[in-house]
C-alpha cells in the first residue's frame, strides 16, 4: 500500500494520528449504518413480495371482468360509457427520512366528497362485470400507491447501500491503510534520525573529552618540565 506524501516531522505524525483515528471510528459508523440498511431492506423486500403478489392477484380479477365486460358489450357501448370519469383523484407526495435517505410517501384525495361514486354510467346499458371490475380497481388503487412508494423504496436504499459500502471498502482498504503505513514510515523516520543525533552527539561528546585530556596532558607535562627546570 502507498503511502501519503508527506514531510516527515513530529506534527504531521501527530496529525495522521488524529486521522486516523477518525476513520477507524468513521468506518465502524459506516458499516453500522450499511448493516442497518441491509437489514431494512430485506424486511422492505420480503413486504414488498408480499404485496406484489397480492396486488398481481387482485389485478388478474380486474382484468378477468373487465374482459367479460368487454366480451359482453360493443366497443362503443364501452367508449362511451368510460369517456368521462366521474370521479378524479389528486396524488399528494410526502417523504419519510430512513438512515439519512429521503424515501416517497404517497397519498391521494378524490374531487368528491363521496369516495365511493366511481361509476361513470348508468346501470341500465351496462354489464354488471364492468361495474365489479371498476369497484375492484377502485379498491387496489391505495394498494398500488403503496406498491410504488415501497418500489421507489427499495431502489433508494439499494443506491444507499451502494455507496455506504464502497466508502466502507475506500476506508478499509485504501484510507486506513495509507495512513498505517505513512505513520510507520514517519515512526521508523524520526526514530532513524534520533538515533543518528544520538550518535552524532556521542562523537561530539567524546572528541571534547578527547580534547580535554589531550589538553590536560599538555598541561601537566609543562608543569612537569618548569618543576624539573626549578630543581
Amino acid at each position: 500500500m502507498a503511502r501519503l506524501n508527506v514531510n516527515p516531522t513530529r506534527m504531521v505524525l501527530s496529525n495522521l494520528k488524529k486521522q486516523l483515528k477518525v476513520a477507524v471510528r468513521g468506518h465502524k459508523l459506516m458499516k453500522d449504518k450499511r448493516d442497518e440498511l441491509m437489514k431494512r431492506f430485506l424486511e422492505l423486500a420480503r413486504e414488498n413480495k408480499k404485496l406484489r403478489e397480492e396486488v398481481e392477484a387482485q389485478l388478474m380479477e380486474v382484468y378477468g371482468s373487465f374482459t367479460i365486460a368487454s366480451a359482453a358489450m360493443t366497443p362503443e357501448m364501452m367508449e362511451e360509457a368510460l369517456m368521462y370519469p366521474k370521479q378524479g383523484v389528486s396524488l399528494q407526495i410526502g417523504s419519510k427520512n430512513i438512515m439519512s435517505v429521503d424515501v416517497p410517501v404517497f397519498d391521494f384525495k378524490t374531487s368528491t366528497s363521496d369516495a365511493a361514486n366511481i361509476y361513470p354510467y348508468g346501470f341500465a346499458d351496462t354489464s354488471g362485470e364492468l361495474d365489479t371490475s371498476i369497484e375492484k380497481l377502485s379498491e387496489i388503487f391505495p394498494k398500488l400507491l403503496e406498491l410504488a412508494a415501497m418500489e421507489k423504496e427499495a431502489s433508494m436504499l439499494s443506491d444507499e447501500i451502494e455507496k455506504t459500502r464502497r466508502r466502507v471498502n475506500a476506508l478499509e482498504y485504501v484510507k486506513i491503510p495509507q495512513y498505517q503505513e505513512t505513520i510507520r514510515y514517519i515512526t521508523m523516520k524520526l526514530d532513524e534520525d534520533e538515533r543518528g543525533t544520538q550518535t552524532r552527539l556521542m562523537k561530539v561528546k567524546d572528541m571534547i573529552l578527547q580534547e580535554a585530556i589531550a589538553k590536560r596532558i599538555e598541561q601537566d607535562k609543562a608543569a612537569y618540565a618548569d618543576f624539573a627546570a626549578q630543581n
